[in-house]
């Protein structure tokens, strides 16, 4: 895909949020086990952080654990931690090349701390690029999110009439970063899973059933052509114009 084709698109979203699922059924249907799946996965996100850049997307989150994942079988749950932590050691050192920011969703307890301590250093390492900046929500739930915020504004004593949308929205893990425009979620499941509940309040959804090792750029350029044909309202009855960049 060219630099000129990626320009084609008469709007791109400024941020596009991915639920990665059916990495278990793509094994499953080739006789694998699940965490080659998860391993295949981890090798397609690289390939769509590139095309990120190449469409002029600005801000990329990728699901990339739950809160409730933790109810899983054990050996996966420590298989796909062991994954994370490979992901770190070889990707960080090429995505900080290529001047992609790296932020965190979600607590960090629970995570074991050898985890902690490489999902730390790679946020710092990365905290001055600014081509790309892709949010790993890792420990992340929306409904959690919300509590944790509410916690804090308590703690701070806020009164009642100071929180506001925009008072909230400083509280919770994306403070300062735009709401997604476009959720994309693989796989053919039509759920939002717990994922950026307040966020993706008005975000456009697009759901495809390629399982995410298969979802190349694409399936990402078709999800971008149907956001692109798509007229967003916020609640309004005229569509609200956003600027082409």
């Amino acid at each position: 895909m060219s630099e000129k084709q990626a320009r084609s698109l008469p709007k791109i979203p400024r941020h596009v949020a991915i639920i990665m699922d059916g990495n278990g059924r793509w094994a499953r249907e080739r006789g694998l086990p699940r965490l080659a799946g998860h391993r295949a996965g981890t090798e397609n996100l690289r390939r769509i952080i590139e095309a990120c850049v190449e469409f002029g997307i600005q801000y990329l989150t990728i699901y990339a654990f739950s809160t409730e994942n933790w109810a899983r079988p054990r050996d996966e749950v420590e298989g796909l931690m062991d994954i994370m932590e490979e992901v770190i050691d070889r990707e960080v050192p090429k995505l900080h090349e290529q001047g992609v920011q790296i932020r965190h969703l979600g607590k960090m307890e629970g995570i074991r701390p050898e985890l902690q301590k490489k999902l730390r250093e790679a946020v710092e390492l990365t905290r001055n690029n600014s081509r790309l900046i892709l949010n790993v929500a890792l420990n992340y739930g929306g409904r959690d999110e919300i509590v944790q915020a509410i916690r804090k504004m308590i703690r701070d004593g806020l009164s009642p009439e100071e929180v506001t949308e925009e008072r909230v929205a400083q509280y919770l893990y994306t403070a300062g970063i735009p709401d997604p425009d476009l959720i994309i979620r693989t796989s053919g499941e039509y759920r939002m899973s717990n994922f950026l509940l307040w966020q993706g309040a008005y975000a456009e959804w697009y759901f495809t059933p390629v399982y995410w090792p298969d979802f190349d750029k694409e399936e990402l350029r078709k999800a971008l052509e149907e956001y692109a044909r798509r007229q967003r309202r916020f609640g309004r009855v005229e569509p609200v114009e956003e600027p082409v960049r």
